[in-house]
């Protein structure tokens, strides 16, 4: 279905979107330290702008949607979409509901959008398949940012 990649393998992202995806893991790795956390969607960039909703089971659909194209015009042209959330990177019901939402939302945006299931230690894209993991990652910057 999609790949699994490790922490053995190549240790530098290949892709401007895979920058942003793992630094979306990195940011919740260093920021989040409770072992158990509340369940956030995150729509911008995990490298500057981003804005952040708490998961509320009681939303439907129609909700989700709307609070996702919302936000998905807010955030530009092409946004990164991240739910973060405690536990391994199998597929749950929280995703699924974010990920129907999502699909709608972008259906109605046009927005060349990317969601992404989030955790302290890798992502997941439901698009592909493809996770990626690291047992304990790392900030290999090697300076300020600028």
């Amino acid at each position: 279905m999609g790949t699994v990649a490790t922490s053995r393998g190549s240790s530098r992202p290949r892709d401007p979107w895979e920058r942003r995806a793992r630094a979306a893991v990195l940011d919740l790795a260093r920021t989040e330290v409770r072992r158990v956390h509340p369940t956030l969607l995150r729509v911008g960039d995990p490298c500057g702008a981003v804005d952040v909703v708490p998961e509320d089971a009681a939303w439907d659909h129609a909700l989700r949607t709307d609070l996702l194209a919302a936000l998905l015009w807010r955030r530009g042209p092409d946004p990164l979409v991240w739910v973060t959330r405690t536990g391994g990177l199998a597929w749950q019901d929280v995703d699924q509901r974010w990920y129907a939402a999502f699909l709608a939302a972008r259906g109605e945006t046009g927005l060349d959008a990317q969601l992404l299931v989030v955790t302290r230690h890798g992502w997941h894209d439901p698009a592909t398949g493809t996770t990626r993991t690291w047992r304990r990652i790392r900030d290999r910057r090697s300076g300020p940012a600028t």
